[in-house]
């Protein structure tokens, strides 16, 4: 069913004077909110990734290495990369996360919805996808509602929307998790890393109650996170995933150069 912009325009307004008004939000308590070291629970946590566009055969296969060797939750990786990562993770325990729709999320609604379909038949188990970032600024809600209704029922599986925070204001954010918690994303997630900027606590937790009223509704943060202490200063915002590139030198405890998704 077709929703339109007087349908989604009051209901957005009035989330976002909720969210804003909340001042007493606490933080809900998860399993990773009390981690004090990189162990196995935290593994759980990280969606180890390779999303660069030079990424080879080779360096995608010590991607899923690194993630069977630390037990990490998934191999998050592009649309190419997807059959291969699930072969070489078979067995293993992590899964496959594919990202759609990435890093512009200005493909059409149709196309999202093939990639993300195309992912799931080589192998994905949860997908990422870019919401439409000027139509969410635009106020163009119904486009975006349906962009990611779209692609959920398409993948049939957990869904992620990158509401790439960087580009948004605060009620834009708030617009963007609500909008996806209401199309049925297991996820809202702040950043693609290509953008930059990179994920912050204040958008964490800012996300987190915009989507606190729908259950089972979750933050993924993504971008800039290169260190222990950045994630648990996202778990401590609310976030119950996240996505990083440096997850294998994170369980090492080894400094990871700035500049690194």
């Amino acid at each position: 069913m077709s929703l339109s912009n007087d349908h989604w325009s009051p209901l957005v307004k009035s989330k976002v004077a909720e969210v804003l008004a909340d001042t007493s939000f606490a933080v809900p308590t998860t399993e990773f909110s009390s981690i004090t070291s990189p162990d196995a629970t935290f593994a759980l946590a990280i969606d180890h990734t390779l999303l660069k566009p030079d990424a080879t055969s080779a360096q995608i296969d010590e991607l899923c290495d690194q993630a069977i060797r630390y037990k990490f939750k998934s191999c998050c990786v592009n649309g190419a990369n997807v059959g291969q990562v699930f072969r070489r993770l078979e067995g293993s325990g992590t899964i496959t996360c594919a990202v759609i729709g990435f890093p512009l999320g200005a493909g059409t609604t149709a196309a999202k919805a093939f990639e993300a379909q195309d992912a799931v038949k080589s192998g994905a188990k949860e997908i990422d996808m870019v919401v439409n970032i000027g139509a969410l600024k635009a106020g163009n809600y119904a486009l975006v509602y349906s962009d990611i209704r779209a692609v959920v029922e398409a993948a049939s599986t957990t869904v992620k929307v990158i509401l790439e925070t960087v580009f948004l204001s605060d009620e834009e954010k708030i617009a963007g998790s609500f909008l996806a918690a209401e199309a049925g994303a297991a996820f809202v997630k702040t950043c693609t890393g290509f953008s930059g900027g990179g994920a912050t606590a204040a958008d964490v937790l800012l996300m987190r109650k915009s989507v606190a009223y729908k259950s089972g509704v979750k933050v993924k943060a993504s971008a800039g996170i290169r260190s222990f202490d950045k994630c648990l200063e996202m778990f401590k915002a609310g976030a119950e995933r996240i996505g990083t590139s440096s997850g294998a030198a994170i369980m090492e405890s080894v400094q990871v150069a700035a500049g690194s998704y």
